[in-house]
């Protein structure tokens, strides 16, 4: 049998951070206020939510390492499990997301898709050793930005090649058929192309064997692991030299918002994640492990409730926070908007005139949204702490 582990309390409330954060991009998409804008709110109440992927994708594979140190058969899990974050994704998650049954015109593949294929890749890798398999996603995460001039160069003639979704579906996201390898399929928008995702994974198995160390150690390497990952971003950033490379600097002129040089510094690219996209992203959730780790106060008990079932609170949010923009809806203009029945998050046309939010109704159903959710997540927490039954490792 695999040697027994204890939880480790920083990943639980980070993850758990992370679950919260992720809810308000979440409504931002009901609440019909664009991704990012000129205005320092606008602006952050994006920029926050970027750490949550890369932490939520990046901690699966923690949660990969930890798993299998106390359980035999880890490929076998992660195979299994990751198919079934698929179908989920392309079934239960996109029902949710868009409350109708168009499937013949529009599929997801959104993070948890993502998460499945790299689960399904690193029940290949697991059977290599930790440290090699965090120096292959370290090596992924880095060096899939060199190709950037040819394959972007490659993009405007993907749709004449037979494996032009293929392509579409491991690096460049978005629109991913219909094409050769999906005739017949209804089209899939991938908003995480599998790649740099695959990287961030196995990175994150790698780092299990750091949050295993006594915990002296422990904070010592994260703490040089995530100030060393930011220092890289400011330095590749400041220069332009490489992952992400994009004019930043330009002063501020008439017709110019002040803050725009700092945005545009801190606006990489995610989509696909860029290497600038995730020193910026998993530098500071790295540094904030030895910051956490002894954390008890009713906050961190709190966070670490949804860092416990960050699953669980996937599956409940998305149409938590749906129904709770119907209830919008009906409460500012007195019925139920059609725009709430499209394609979101990325198939839906504009909102309608007049139908935007404001970004104080935006958190306000946020808070909403998570206080109601805690109660079922603790729930679900303690059951898994007192239960071994199977099928919650799939939940």
């Amino acid at each position: 049998m695999a040697t027994p582990s204890s939880r480790v309390q920083a990943v639980d409330v980070i993850r758990g951070a992370v679950m919260v954060l992720m809810a308000i991009d979440h409504v931002r998409v009901y609440a019909g206020i664009p991704a990012g804008g000129s205005t320092v709110g606008l602006f952050f109440t994006r920029w926050v939510t970027h750490f949550c992927a890369p932490a939520f994708v990046f901690l699966a594979g923690t949660s990969a390492f930890l798993f299998g140190q106390r359980h035999d058969g880890l490929s076998r899990f992660l195979v299994t499990r990751g198919l079934w974050l698929i179908l989920l994704e392309l079934t239960v998650i996109r029902v949710a997301w868009t409350f109708n049954a168009d499937f013949g015109h529009y599929l997801l593949a959104g993070v948890i898709w993502a998460i499945g294929w790299s689960m399904i890749v690193l029940a290949g890798l697991a059977k290599l050793p930790a440290p090699a398999v965090g120096l292959i996603g370290v090596v992924l995460i880095a060096g899939h930005n060199v190709l950037d001039g040819s394959f972007w160069a490659l993009a405007s003639s993907l749709d004449q090649r037979p494996l032009a979704s293929l392509w579409k579906v491991l690096y460049f996201s978005f629109f991913a058929g219909p094409a050769t390898l999906w005739n017949g399929w209804p089209p899939l928008m991938v908003l995480y192309s599998l790649v740099p995702w695959v990287g961030v994974m196995a990175a994150g198995y790698g780092f299990g064997v750091i949050v295993t160390k006594p915990p002296e150690r422990r904070r010592r390497l994260c703490l040089a692991l995530g100030l060393g990952a930011i220092a890289a971003f400011a330095v590749l950033r400041g220069f332009n030299l490489y992952g992400d490379p994009r004019p930043w600097g330009v002063a501020p002129d008439e017709g110019r918002e002040a803050m725009r040089p700092l945005f545009d510094f801190l606006n990489t690219s995610k989509y696909p994640a860029s290497l600038q996209f995730l020193l910026m992203t998993l530098g500071p959730t790295i540094a904030l492990v030895p910051l956490v780790d002894d954390a008890r106060g009713t906050v961190a008990r709190w966070l670490a409730v949804f860092g416990r079932v960050p699953f669980f609170y996937y599956m409940l949010h998305i149409p938590l926070i749906h129904v709770l923009a119907i209830a919008v809806s009906l409460v500012t203009t007195g019925g139920v908007s059609p725009w709430l029945f499209e394609n979101h998050p990325m198939g839906n046309p504009p909102p309608p005139p007049g139908y935007t939010w404001s970004l104080g109704t935006l958190y306000l159903v946020w808070a909403l949204a998570v206080a109601l959710l805690y109660p079922a997540c603790r729930w679900f927490a303690r059951l898994k702490a007192r239960r071994s039954d199977w099928w919650l490792g799939y939940v």
